[in-house]
């Protein structure tokens, strides 16, 4: 059976057999609240089973409304979804780690997570949720110098507490995201629960060989984010439009080749390569086109183009965004 006949939600990457990580999700990220909500509702009935959020999206409350409405209207169970969130850098001290998962699954009006990974490998100061929540990167936005306060939490006790959420059920797995082989490698060296899937910028210019190896290797699923490249970077200031893929002609060829649009081939690089990808889209009538890469392959020659425009481009790096935008040099990239 080929996987274009397969139904969506198991349309893996990796993972578990009894529920297998869907290869194309939504991310949440930069979707606007008063957005989020129906977007869900609507991927969710087109076909979606991998809904990708974070505390620091700031969105959470308003993509749970959806994710309830979609499942009072019997889009599909709640078994079928897989919803992933993350934990926020402020909540690295082992006692914040429940209370910030407990906000979240308040806010996405559930009982418990498919997977809860670390945000970043940054632990910042603790700020509580009655002060500012999502609290962000500042430790204090109004102050004449605003800046990160960096807190000194080994991420080893974050995942001690994190342990303990798959413990009480609240979690079915956990993993990490923005970590290179060398960070896994030590985690995995001393975890009671090993992580279970790795979330990292991954697109044909950004391509990490040798961690999508690793973790093939060493049996962590991998999902990719920014999958697409540039595009939700332009508007930040964190890429020039001229970075974009979507208008590369190696894509475009490949693109015209193969009957699909270049957003298409990338992410079905990304699927056919094994990783999971999450692309980001605010308009529902992306949201098919965005699914719709399993009813085609890309050839080994295809394949091998689209990897050979690595260039180590990184768009979400913290040794730059950090200082740029936080007044703060936090590197964590080499």
């Amino acid at each position: 059976m080929s996987d274009a006949s397969l139904p969506v939600a198991v349309r893996a990457a990796f993972g578990d057999p009894e529920q297998p990580l869907p290869a194309v999700g939504l991310g949440l990220w930069k979707i606007a609240p008063a957005d989020v909500g129906g977007l869900i509702e609507e991927a969710i009935r087109v076909g979606y089973r991998h809904l990708d959020s974070a505390c620091d999206y700031g969105n959470e409350a308003e993509a749970g409304a959806g994710l309830e409405k979609a499942l009072a209207a019997g889009h599909c169970s709640r078994d079928d979804l897989w919803v992933t969130s993350k934990l926020w850098n402020t909540y690295h001290a082992p006692e914040h780690v429940r209370p910030a998962l407990e906000r979240t699954l308040r806010d996405l009006r559930l009982d418990s997570l498919d997977c809860y990974l670390v945000h970043f490998p940054i632990a910042l100061a603790y700020v509580p949720f009655e002060t500012r929540y999502p609290p962000g990167w500042f430790f204090d936005p109004d102050a004449d110098a605003p800046a990160m306060q960096l807190a000194k939490v080994p991420l080893a006790e974050t995942w001690g507490a994190m342990e303990e959420l798959v413990d009480a059920g609240l979690v079915k797995r956990i993993g990490v995201c923005n970590v290179g082989t060398a960070q896994l490698r030590d985690l995995q060296a001393g975890a009671r629960i090993q992580p279970a899937v790795l979330q990292v910028e991954m697109h044909p210019l950004l391509a990490q060989e040798k961690l999508l190896r690793f973790c093939r290797e060493s049996g962590v699923a991998v999902t990719a984010f920014s999958p697409l490249g540039a595009p939700s970077y332009v508007p930040l200031g964190m890429a020039a439009a001229g970075d974009s893929l979507l208008e590369h002609p190696a894509l475009t060829e490949i693109a015209a080749a193969v009957g699909r649009t270049p957003a298409q081939v990338l992410l079905r690089w990304g699927v056919q390569r094994g990783t999971a990808v999450i692309p980001k889209t605010s308009r529902p009538e992306r949201l098919a086109e965005n699914l719709a890469v399993f009813d085609f392959a890309l050839s080994d020659e295809q394949m091998q183009a689209i990897t050979g425009l690595d260039e180590g481009r990184r768009f979400n790096d913290p040794g730059v965004f950090g200082e740029q935008f936080f007044n703060t040099f936090v590197p964590i990239y080499e």
